[in-house]
């Protein structure tokens, strides 16, 4: 596995690489409002390990709710990149789907997080909602 990939939005505008945390195996999903309606599949990095090669200033940033949360998407082709965690302030979770050669679809069980119930209101700490399968048909 690659330590630092390479990532973009879908028009290419905005570029960055980034270095995750512990490769793939921080995949995941959530549950709360913005996430089931965004429907992207997140990996973690940390805040200084994603560096912009192009079209920083095209990122445009959105917070709801306490605001901690900031979540990133590019201006021209509106596809999310990236969000500062609400549930750690020092990582990013990635779009898989942005990285270069990845795609959500290359992960057959995805774990969906309780985001509805969020582990910072609740100090519970991150719950399983569930699990996101992806199974190929043949071709």
């Amino acid at each position: 596995m690659r330590d630092i990939f390479k990532a973009s939005c879908h028009c290419g505008a905005v570029k960055f690489n980034v270095k995750l945390t512990d490769g793939f195996n921080t995949i995941r999903r959530c549950d709360c409002s913005l996430c089931r309606m965004r429907g992207a599949v997140a990996v973690s990095a940390d805040l200084k390990d994603i560096s912009f090669t192009q079209g920083q200033e095209k990122l445009i940033e959105y917070s709801f709710n306490t605001k901690t949360a900031k979540h990133y998407f590019c201006s021209t082709c509106g596809i999310y990149t990236h969000h500062q965690r609400r549930s750690n302030p020092t990582q990013y979770g990635v779009n898989v789907a942005c990285l270069e050669g990845v795609s959500p679809f290359d992960f057959a069980e995805v774990p969906v997080l309780n985001g509805r119930s969020h582990p910072a209101d609740s100090k519970s700490g991150a719950l399983i909602a569930g699990y996101l399968r992806f199974t190929a048909t043949d071709e």
